[in-house]
């Protein structure tokens, strides 16, 4: 299988991450967003004949590689997760997607300007730019230490109302990016 050509490894890390410098423009802030908790809450009471009626089923995370979707966070070795298909995005498009999502008992929702949680810094992600109508207008794979430049480029070009982040390797949804 070939490989994709990384179009962002050629360009230098942005230095902080509340404003950043794309090829002499200085670009908007950004907002990430974990899931809202709400929605699987009641998850964690059930037992798991009733947690497979919701597609989903109850994981004792091994090490630290279970993402919660909701804080943005790696579960910690014996913290109980909940994975389910998650409907990220609901766009009524050809781009509309669910795909499996952890989330942990308790987490409180991870919203942030200016901000990269280590969880997406220390990972391959797949990120989709897409415009106000659901359709993706542009996507790359870059290593999460330099997304911020890639939001950058992303939100440089007027189409794009929001960022999809996924988890490249899995493919799984991870994260929404908004414009500030």
């Amino acid at each position: 299988m070939a490989q994709r050509k990384n179009r962002s490894a050629g360009h230098p890390a942005a230095r902080h991450a509340r404003k950043h410098r794309i090829s002499g423009e200085w670009t908007m802030q950004f907002r990430i967003s974990g899931l809202p908790a709400e929605p699987f809450q009641h998850l964690f009471a059930l037992d798991d004949a009733a947690l497979k009626r919701h597609g989903a089923v109850r994981r004792v995370a091994e090490n630290s590689g279970y993402p919660c979707r909701v804080s943005l966070t790696d579960a910690k070795a014996g913290d109980e997760v909940i994975l389910v298909n998650y409907e990220h995005q609901d766009a009524d498009t050809p781009y509309r997607s669910r795909h499996a999502v952890y989330v942990r008992k308790g987490e409180r929702r991870y919203d942030a300007v200016g901000e990269i949680p280590e969880q997406l810094r220390k990972r391959l992600l797949s990120v989709r730019a897409f415009d106000q109508g659901g359709m993706m207008v542009d996507a790359d794979v870059i290593e999460g230490r330099l997304l911020e430049e890639l939001i950058g480029r992303f939100f440089a070009n007027d189409a794009v109302a929001y960022i999809h982040l996924h988890f490249a390797r899995p493919g799984c949804y991870a994260a929404r990016v908004d414009r500030v």
